[in-house]
């Protein structure tokens, strides 16, 4: 019994300096994040601050070659479906380099939008300073926020789900839980998750 309750206390050591290290780079769930202005696919610029009416984000960092953003896709979309009305919307922002991956170019990502259907602006984090400052590693890797004022308090960062490629495995709906518990004010019991995907492409 013993021998059971000391892996378990070193594996939640683990786990927890695990996920440490992944956010120690970027914003932390309680700090308010900064707002930024981005090219959309239409060509206009966009800023959280255009959305007057917003009570917070679902804010994602994702792109159109990486294996497990296609995956998320149609669960990126639903999310802006249930959500934008409730004062929940989706940004999408799209961290790679063109440079190292040309298929993540703005023409690109116009494609895709057009064959999805995308429904939230999906942004061109072209200078790429947005993902460092939020700590995005992977893509995709989700930031959900909640307005107060003119700031953005981060509430949940990580994965959507408990299941990166097959929604038809999905036991545990991270952003879903998070959002809903926003609703009706309280806090997500969940706050951390491991967000699993690709690397984010940067030159050199």
């Amino acid at each position: 019994m013993q021998t059971i309750k000391a892996f378990l206390v070193l594996t939640t050591l683990v786990v927890t300096t695990f996920l440490s290290k992944e956010i120690e780079k970027g914003y932390k769930v309680g700090d308010f994040a900064d707002d930024f202005r981005l090219e959309n696919i239409d060509g206009k610029m966009v800023s959280m601050a255009d959305y007057k009416d917003a009570k917070g984000f679902i804010l994602v960092f994702t792109c159109n070659t990486c294996p497990y953003s296609v995956a998320n896709e149609d669960r990126i979309i639903a999310l802006d479906k249930k959500y934008k009305s409730k004062g929940y919307p989706v940004i999408a922002i799209n961290p790679n380099d063109p440079a190292v991956v040309p298929a993540d170019d703005m023409a690109s990502m116009k494609e895709r939008a057009k064959e999805k259907g995308f429904s939230f602006p999906y942004l061109l984090d072209k200078e790429q300073k947005v993902y460092p400052k939020y700590g995005a590693t992977k893509t995709p890797h989700v930031f959900v926020l909640n307005k107060e004022k003119s700031k953005y308090r981060v509430e949940y960062i990580g994965a959507i789900d408990d299941s990166s490629r097959n929604p038809n495995n999905v036991k545990e709906k991270f952003v879903e839980d998070a959002v809903e518990a926003l609703l009706v004010g309280k806090k997500p019991e969940k706050v951390y998750t491991r967000a699993i995907g690709c690397s984010i492409k940067v030159a050199n």
